[in-house]
């Protein structure tokens, strides 16, 4: 299925039911007074979080909602009925901003929690309502009040634990395929994932976390080059990255830089991301002597001046992985403690 993260829908209100004029006319009766009842409310439009969609696909082929209208009064005091609300189901981590005004309306982030997006109309009243001992047959009604109508876009960011950040081929489709049950493509040639994968990393039978692919970065990537700010935002949710390094690039390039230039990306999209826990692993050491791997890792640590958490693994052979998966459980376990 393809990856939807940003849409835009619109979404409008029912309109409040109009307020009826009415006299009672009933045979004996000359003067039976006003009647005329008032309308039903209109319906409203609400956003809920659903734990069994992962997408934004479903807007592709709907962009308009519209909530049931209020029913008009009746005569004999009969009150029109209101419209139902329309509830439109969203996957949690959904984002809603007001797409012409870019106000942020809420973050759906938990499973089952609603947000009102569009509010109904008020009903109208009949000419019952305007009874008075002066004004014993009132002509006055009220129309429905239209709903709110908006425009919204939604987005859609990924809930996970630990977030992996790289340049495409670092190897971190080969990471998640390697310590959980999701299978994104991974190939010999060089190519970027095209949209986040999660995958559930269990450690121990009652300990798991969620680990999210996010598709490579390349330099300029807050400006939106390549995929850019598309998936950066991805990350704002996770509470730890984990920053992959290819230890030896096929183009020859030095990780040193590829690193740099990765941070700097963070930077510039969104100092906080910047300052989020980050570790950094250093990929593919498999394709290294192994007497070579240590005084590498050394000196990439030394170049980029790192005092946080390193690992040197190796995602294809699962080398490494194990160690990290249970540092990564031990830190979410201690957070979750604070």
């Amino acid at each position: 299925m393809k990856f939807v993260d940003e849409t835009t829908i619109e979404v409008q209100g029912g309109h409040g039911g109009h307020g009826c004029l009415s006299f009672r006319r009933e045979k004996f009766i000359p003067f039976g007074g006003p009647d005329g009842g008032d309308g039903g409310d209109g319906g409203s439009i609400y956003l809920i979080a659903d734990n069994n969609i992962n997408t934004l696909i479903d807007f592709r082929y709907r962009r308009q909602f519209k909530a049931q209208n209020g029913e008009s009064g009746r005569g004999a005091q009969c009150t029109g009925a209101s419209g139902e609300d329309l509830t439109i189901p969203v996957p949690v981590g959904t984002s809603v901003y007001d797409a012409d005004t870019e106000e942020l309306m809420g973050d759906l982030v938990e499973p089952g929690q609603r947000l009102l997006v569009a509010k109904g109309g008020f009903h109208g009243l009949g000419n019952l309502r305007y009874k008075s001992s002066v004004n014993r047959a009132p002509r006055q009604t009220t129309k429905g009040t239209p709903g709110e109508s908006r425009r919204l876009k939604l987005e859609l960011k990924v809930l996970a634990d630990v977030g992996l950040l790289g340049f495409p081929n670092a190897g971190k489709s080969s990471l998640i395929r390697t310590v959980s049950a999701a299978r994104p493509k991974v190939a010999e040639y060089p190519f970027t994932t095209l949209h986040p994968n999660l995958g559930v990393v269990r450690v121990h039978e009652l300990q798991s976390f969620v680990m999210a692919d996010i598709p490579g970065l390349i330099e300029g990537a807050a400006e939106g080059a390549g995929l850019g700010v598309q998936f950066l935002k991805h990350l704002s949710r996770t509470g730890l990255l984990l920053h992959l390094v290819d230890i030896v690039p096929m183009d020859g390039s030095d990780p040193v830089d590829s690193a740099r230039k990765i941070i700097l990306e963070l930077a510039k999209f969104n100092p906080e991301l910047a300052e989020k826990p980050r570790w950094l692993v250093l990929n593919k050491i498999d394709c290294l002597p192994k007497e070579e791997v240590q005084p590498r890792v050394d000196a990439i640590c030394e170049a980029l001046h790192w005092k946080g958490p390193v690992y040197a693994i190796s995602a294809l052979q699962g080398e490494g992985t194990k160690a990290l998966c249970q540092d990564i459980m031990k830190y979410l376990d201690e957070k979750k403690g604070e």
